[in-house]
């Protein structure tokens, strides 16, 4: 084990950091999280909150100059214990339904963070992103790499499931980790050997009491639901407990939506309640939402709450979202790189330097 003072002697850039799953992960780790740039605005007083001494740089990447760190916190070029991280938006390349049109913006935003790696040459490099940055055909993955290895890096790559890694998720995504430094050996964190369960952190033994849809709790613990309709309370009733869907109440008329009728065998997991004995699905935006995915509780007829969401995201349960709505909550959660694999690659880096 390295000696504490070591330790902080990383320090780390956040691009495109939201409301701070990485910076928080790296943290835990002993990482000095200098900056995290993001142009979401309302996800400023979120990040800051919760990661005191990281400063939140509200600037569009495509116009932030290359020098800005140097100039305005001190950080110098080639240093070897400089961490980069680009977790680029990634809805251009995500299996998710999307406005293309804007998502067309986000396609490109990794060749910009690599601009600051060409002007830093920090020690390191992590990427996070969805898998389609590899699939797609108009990926701009092989451009980067072709830019990063010309600059020195070596890097070791995969697709990864989060919930191998301490996270109570199913959530398929591409981690990469990169080096210019000789006689590092750079590689992504050892997988665990236990996998962690909806019923590991939730329900009432993990601290959270029984609530009923549309439940507001006030305090910082914000274990907020949405509210339901009365025919989608009803849906819920009929949903069998620990992993029931949608299917259990499809020939009621009464019940079944337009939009389903005839068509049981997609969209299945809409209006799903999430298994005790599994890893949730992934946690995306609309997490709060039963409508948009697998997101209904096993028992509790509801939707997870905000901090149900978060600790399935493996934030820290004193993590305090600040925005005014559920929605605004659960977009910056669901974007987020879960903290529990952000702290394991920080200590990979620590422990292979």
């Amino acid at each position: 084990m390295k000696e504490v003072s070591e330790i902080k002697k990383y320090k780390a850039i956040d691009f495109f950091c939201g409301g701070g799953g990485m910076t928080c992960g790296l943290r835990q780790a002993g990482i000095d999280v200098i900056a995290g740039v993001d142009l979401d605005e309302n996800a400023k007083e979120t990040y800051e909150f919760n990661n005191p001494g990281s400063v939140f740089v509200h600037r569009d990447v495509k116009r932030l100059h290359s020098n800005y760190f140097e100039k305005n916190l001190g950080v110098q070029k080639n240093d070897n214990r400089l961490i980069m991280v680009g977790c680029s938006p990634c809805q251009y390349y995500s299996i998710i339904n999307t406005d293309h049109t804007k998502a067309e913006l986000s396609k490109d935003l990794l060749m910009n963070f690599a601009r600051f790696i060409e002007y830093y040459m920090p020690g390191y490099i992590l990427v996070e992103n969805v898998p389609g940055i590899v699939t797609n055909k108009e990926t701009i993955l092989p451009k980067f790499l072709r830019k990063i290895e010309k600059l020195g890096y070596k890097h070791t790559e995969e697709i990864v499931d989060m919930s191998q890694y301490g996270v109570p998720q199913s959530r398929r995504r591409f981690s990469l980790i990169a080096t210019r430094l000789e006689g590092v050996d750079i590689s992504l964190p050892e997988k665990s050997k236990e996998i962690i369960t909806v019923a590991d952190v939730l329900g009432e033994n993990n601290g959270f009491p029984k609530i009923k849809a549309g439940h507001k709790d006030k305090s910082e613990f914000q274990h907020t639901v949405a509210g339901l309709s009365e025919v989608s309370l009803k849906r819920m009733a009929l949903t069998p407990h620990n992993g029931g869907n949608r299917l259990s109440w499809a020939s009621r008329p009464n019940l079944q939506l337009e939009c389903y009728v005839g068509k049981d065998d997609i969209f299945k997991d809409n209006y799903g309640r999430m298994w005790w004995n599994r890893p949730s699905p992934t946690i995306t935006t609309k997490f709060f939402s039963i409508s948009n995915g697998r997101f209904a509780h096993p028992d509790e007829d509801r939707a997870i709450s905000i901090r149900e969401g978060a600790t399935l995201q493996s934030f820290p349960k004193d993590y305090v979202f600040k925005t005014n709505s559920i929605a605004g909550a659960a977009r910056i959660i669901g974007n987020a790189v879960p903290c529990e694999y952000a702290r394991r690659l920080g200590e990979t880096i620590i422990s292979n330097s």
